[in-house]
């Protein structure tokens, strides 16, 4: 049963109509998790049906009480973007803490000496076969991929364009902040890229901190670390160009060279994607 988020809590920093579904099951991961359901301003008055944005690490998308690490305000942006006429749910999927860089990694993978596994496949089919149909069920949705979005950042990121060019029948429009590329992402856009849908791409000059931090022999200095990331998701771009994918028609390409790997660069960059994927 669905619940209003406000009423459960003293404190929060919630703005609109948040929802909160507990313990949903994920026959595909075998495991439980909640759910975040944010309605667009417009929805209580009217009976039309809205596009959907399913979005990763949902615990830092509305509320800064319950985030690890920071708030994107996807409900302050939205509101705003609401007086230009552009309204969304957002469906917030929290990550599963341990489990994250797993149901995140679409193939097993090494990170310099380090090995992760990939469930990415099984967590995208959650969100296609799982949560998108009974969000459809309980809310006014436009169920259509041209009105169906998935969108995330750093691993958030990877999985996010993976889902996307995986699944053409169910997700048409993708949002992809700052993704992690050291999984061979470059080489699935270059096999899978289709042309089609809208892609929201982007990057900060300031984000090799992560890997340096966790695969070191990627790169021997912070300035190389941060020319890895940018470097590697220019070529993502020029792939997902190669695909057919047109810059500023139907990919926007974002550098932010002085933005750092956090949510608060996420959220600053959050109001043009939006308005790039929701126009």
């Amino acid at each position: 049963m669905w619940q209003d988020y406000k009423s459960l809590t003293t404190q929060h920093t919630v703005i609109g109509d948040l929802r909160l579904y507990q313990q949903f099951y994920s026959p595909q991961l075998d495991n439980y998790r909640d759910l975040f359901a944010w309605l667009p301003p417009s929805y209580a008055t009217s009976d039309k049906r809205y596009p959907v944005i399913y979005m990763h690490d949902g615990q830092n998308l509305f509320d800064a009480h319950i985030s690890y690490s920071g708030e994107w305000m996807v409900d302050e942006t939205i509101t705003e973007l609401a007086k230009e006429g552009l309204e969304a749910i957002v469906v917030g999927i929290p990550n599963m803490n341990e489990m994250r860089r797993i149901e995140y990694n679409p193939y097993p993978t090494h990170v310099g000496d380090v090995f992760w596994d990939g469930r990415g496949d099984d967590y995208i089919r959650f969100i296609a076969e799982s949560i998108k149909p009974f969000i459809d069920d309980q809310f006014r949705t436009d169920p259509i991929p041209e009105k169906t979005g998935i969108a995330g950042s750093s691993m958030g990121g990877l999985i996010s364009l993976h889902g996307f060019l995986t699944r053409a029948d169910v997700f048409g429009l993708c949002g992809s902040f700052s993704p992690v590329f050291w999984t061979g992402l470059d080489e699935m856009v270059r096999v899978r890229a289709r042309g089609d849908g809208r892609v929201y791409l982007d990057m900060g000059g300031k984000e090799g901190e992560v890997i340096f931090n966790i695969a070191p022999l990627m790169a021997t200095t912070l300035e190389e670390a941060h020319a890895v990331y940018l470097n590697g998701v220019r070529q993502l771009r020029d792939d997902l160009v190669a695909g057919g994918y047109v810059l500023g028609q139907s990919l926007l390409y974002v550098e932010d060279l002085q933005a750092i790997h956090h949510e608060s660069a996420w959220s600053k960059r959050l109001p043009d994607a939006l308005r790039f994927l929701l126009k």
